[in-house]
C-alpha cells in the first residue's frame, strides 16, 4: 500500500463566508499547504528558493461535502502518476472517514534558471513512488 502525507489544518474564522461553511478558495489554499508540506517532507525542498522547483499545470477539483469551521480537518496527499516531467499528485480533505473536498494536480518540474521544463530528478522519482497510489 502506498504511503500517504497528512497535514493538519489550522481553519480561521475568517475562512469561513456568509453560507457559514469554508470558502472555495481557502480550500484550495488547504491544498497549497498539502502540497507545500509534501514537498518539504518527501523531496526535501522548500518549492520557493530552489533553483529546480515544482510548478502547477493544471487542478481540477471536486466540492464532496460542506467544510465547517467546527470540523477538525486533514489534507491527505499521495501521487497517482509520475510521468517524464510532470506528476500528478491526489488530495484529499478529510474530516475523520470522510471526504470532504478532492483535487488533483499535475505538477511539472521546473528549472527557474533555463526557464524551462525538465525531467524529474531520479532521487524524487524514487521518493514519488512511496506515494504512488497504484490501480
Amino acid at each position: 500500500m502506498a504511503k500517504q502525507l497528512i497535514t493538519p489544518v489550522q481553519k480561521r474564522f475568517s475562512d469561513v463566508d456568509s453560507f457559514m461553511h469554508v470558502n472555495n478558495i481557502w480550500q484550495q489554499s488547504y491544498f497549497d499547504m498539502g502540497k507545500t508540506n509534501f514537498y518539504q517532507e518527501v523531496l526535501g525542498i522548500t518549492g520557493v528558493f530552489d533553483k529546480l522547483r515544482i510548478i502547477t499545470a493544471s487542478t481540477h477539483t471536486d466540492y464532496l461535502g460542506q467544510v465547517r469551521l467546527q470540523d477538525d480537518i486533514v489534507v491527505v496527499t499521495d501521487v497517482s502518476r509520475i510521468g517524464t516531467k510532470s506528476m500528478t499528485l491526489h488530495q484529499r480533505i478529510m474530516s475523520g472517514e470522510r471526504v470532504l473536498t478532492e483535487s488533483s494536480s499535475v505538477m511539472v518540474a521546473f528549472d527557474f534558471e533555463l526557464q524551462q521544463t525538465v525531467a524529474i530528478p531520479e532521487q524524487w522519482r524514487l521518493k514519488l513512488e512511496e506515494y504512488l497510489v497504484r490501480s
